[in-house]
């Protein structure tokens, strides 16, 4: 019981001296507006570019695709002259051993060891283009990655805003906030300047 007494004593102590502390003041006018900005969350002055929009409109970007497109029809067009090449061959050996055309065994398996070897080679120049073809598109990627960055740099010592965003980095953006036309306005302008020099 007297554990009990000496508990509530302290919680009644505890609760006085809490309300001793407290400010009892009541707030003066100026303080509301300067109590209000403290508490206030800071305004974050964002926009955002629509990367595909970009990558359609910017002319670097179409030139790299043009390129990309190049590349392309090079490998198909050195596949098919190969593929071509190899049957030529192979319709060769084929005809030969219809008529008979080989006089020994080893004159045919040369023939076919030939045909293999083609076969081989043609494998890894295909190879060797798509590679080449690969390690040049990435290294425009990146490009095409720090020549956006870099003007979305310089850009924003214009305007200064907290953040300038993807639009597929958010589910929701205001139309109001969206920045690409005028990013990509001032990406063509600056790559064609470059262009003409």
């Amino acid at each position: 019981m007297k554990k009990q007494i000496l508990f509530a004593a302290a919680a009644m102590a505890m609760v006085f001296s809490g309300c001793n502390n407290a400010d009892t003041t009541p707030a003066k006018a100026g303080n509301d507006s300067t109590a209000a900005a403290e508490t206030a969350v800071p305004s974050i002055n964002i926009r955002y570019i629509d990367r595909d929009s970009i990558m359609n409109n910017y002319n670097l970007a179409k030139d790299y695709k043009e390129l990309y497109i190049k590349a392309l029809n090079k490998i198909e067009n050195a596949q098919r002259a190969k593929a071509a090449e190899i049957q030529k061959f192979a319709s060769q050996i084929e005809q030969k051993v219809k008529s008979n055309g080989y006089l020994s065994e080893q004159s045919y398996n040369a023939d076919m060891q030939k045909l293999n070897k083609m076969q081989q080679n043609a494998q890894n120049y295909m190879t060797q283009l798509q590679n080449e073809a690969e390690k040049d598109m990435a290294q425009r990627q990146i490009e095409l990655n720090d020549s956006i960055m870099n003007f979305i740099k310089d850009y924003n010592k214009k305007f200064n805003y907290d953040a300038i965003l993807f639009r597929d980095a958010g589910v929701y953006f205001n139309d109001a906030l969206d920045i690409t036309d005028d990013v990509t306005k001032g990406l063509n302008e600056r790559y064609n300047k470059v262009e003409k020099k």
